[in-house]
């Protein structure tokens, strides 16, 4: 997506400068933030479309600022840099709203391809402009989820999965498949982040609605294989 906007916050004014500099040269438009409060100031008054996050910040923690990412620019992908490599430390930056993660030092050739990935998946959709199963209804067009009237807060990878699984409802989806439909299909970063995606879904689709827990849409683990939506 030609001269889409970037928000780069890094604390190291030197990466940060190098950073935006590639991403100038690859035909985005980039800001860079310093510091958490900066970060959110920026996305509120000109919310970009992608968002590089720095968790190593010095005013507010990197994942705080995340959460508050998610909530002030819901549709923006957020990808995070770190230079932490502990799995939990990952999976608390995806639980947090993130939407793909790099491990620093990381080459600047994966990262713009990892862009790009994610600018073509945002598209993906299937191509009714409803889908319903059960309870659940989704509106593709306005990118709204409700469950037995109730609206869902789903995050933009959250309802471009559950968009893939309920369109197959009760049928086995493979993890390669929802890779490749939500994310990209020239994929090559850890699956993690569909495990964590899977793990907020449900969640989300237990705590919502009216309906007991047995009658409550699921998904289910498919062992070796992937994911189901049960009606």
């Amino acid at each position: 997506m030609a001269g889409a906007s970037v928000l780069v916050v890094e604390d190291d004014v030197v990466i940060g400068a190098e950073l935006t500099e590639a991403l100038e040269a690859n035909g985005y438009d980039s800001a860079l933030a310093v510091d958490g409060r900066a970060a959110l100031e920026i996305a509120l008054a000109d919310p970009p479309v992608l968002v590089l996050l720095d968790l190593g910040l010095p005013d507010i923690d990197g994942v705080a600022v995340c959460r508050k990412l998610r909530l002030a620019v819901p549709d923006a992908v957020i990808v995070v840099l770190t230079a932490r490599t502990e799995e939990l430390d990952v999976v608390v930056a995806l639980d947090a709203g993130a939407d793909d993660y790099l491990t620093k030092p990381f080459r600047l050739a994966e990262l713009m391809a990892r862009l790009r990935a994610h600018l073509r998946r945002q598209a993906v959709l299937p191509q009714e402009r409803v889908l319903a199963a059960g309870p659940l209804r989704l509106d593709l067009p306005a990118r709204r989820a409700f469950l037995d009237g109730a609206e869902l807060t789903l995050r933009p990878k959250e309802f471009d999965l559950l968009a893939v699984l309920v369109s197959k409802a009760g049928e086995v989806v493979t993890r390669e498949e929802l890779m490749d439909r939500v994310w990209d299909e020239n994929w090559f970063g850890s699956t993690k982040t569909l495990d964590v995606h899977v793990f907020a879904l449900r969640r989300k689709l237990e705590e919502s609605g009216t309906r007991s827990d047995k009658g409550a849409p699921r998904i289910t683990t498919v062992r070796g294989r992937g994911y189901r939506y049960e009606q």
